[in-house]
């Protein structure tokens, strides 16, 4: 291939990296306006906030639902990150 053609490939896949990551912070706010939710309605249903059980359910069916190429000790970091967040944010 010429450098030509590399370079127009490579923004190809640039431009489709920019749509992916676009729906990634759309689907990001859907889930943190789910988990918001479920954490207003923790006091009346009993709860506590903190759930390290459920922390780790979602990071053992993220990993199960891996068919690569990320590793899922790297999904685990995101998730991670992810759920960290979601702690500090604020409420509705």
């Amino acid at each position: 291939m010429s450098e030509e053609s590399n370079r127009a490939i490579i923004e190809e896949h640039r431009a489709e990296i920019d749509e992916i990551d676009r729906q990634i912070v759309k689907l990001l706010n859907e889930r943190a306006l789910h988990s918001l939710q479920i954490r207003d309605l923790k006091p009346g249903a009993k709860m506590g906030l903190y759930d390290p059980r459920r922390e780790e359910e979602i990071i053992q069916r993220v990993a199960k639902a891996n068919n690569g190429p990320l590793y899922s000790e790297h999904l685990r970091e995101i998730y991670t990150a992810i759920l960290k967040v979601m702690k500090e944010a604020p409420s509705l």
